[in-house]
């Protein structure tokens, strides 16, 4: 299952693009056998990922991707409402039985050194808390190409997609291998 945003429900891309069901491509191309739901709200918060964490775990997905924040940097939402919201979400998957992964996200530099440093740790410090995988930047390798980008430059577009998949495969990976408590 992946929680997310806008970024996950493949804003701007066909469903057909979208992570999750590239994403699931991918993992079938390695004979991984996985369904890949799709749980992405475009415009969620984290605060909308806590909200609808009940519903989403009633499908009771063995693994929990989580990938929120993006939107809490537009907003220049407090850090610490989001470390809170990612911690119930970390924990609320755990209880419900399902291995949790962090996708990080980064906030935009013009919101200043302090909240972008402050932001980005956040993710570092739950991974390092709960224990559980953490993706640096989910964006990586996408954001910095417009040719990838969609005209708003926030959002990857098809291929851009595909080269998110494709990084962040090996992590993936690893992890669906990792045995569940």
């Amino acid at each position: 299952m992946v929680l997310g945003d806008s970024l996950a429900a493949g804003y701007g891309v066909a469903l057909a693009d979208s992570f999750p069901q590239q994403l699931e491509r991918a993992l079938a191309a390695e004979e991984v056998a996985c369904e890949v739901i799709n749980a992405g709200v475009s415009g969620d918060t984290s605060a909308g990922g806590v909200s609808r964490l009940d519903w989403v775990l009633s499908d009771q997905p063995t693994h929990l991707l989580v990938e929120l924040g993006g939107n809490d940097a537009l907003r220049a939402l407090p850090v610490e409402q989001l470390e809170a919201n990612l911690a119930a979400i970390i924990e609320g998957g755990r209880d419900a039985g399902a291995s949790v992964m962090l996708a990080g996200m980064l906030a935009p530099p013009n919101l200043g050194a302090r909240y972008t440093e402050a932001f980005a740790d956040v993710y570092k410090r739950l991974a390092e808390r709960y224990g559980v995988p953490l993706y640096p930047f989910f964006l990586a390798g996408a954001i910095d190409d417009p040719a990838l980008m969609l005209e708003d430059g926030i959002h990857p577009n098809a291929a851009g997609v595909t080269v998110i998949v494709e990084r962040m495969l090996p992590a993936i990976r690893a992890w669906l291998r990792q045995p569940t408590a």
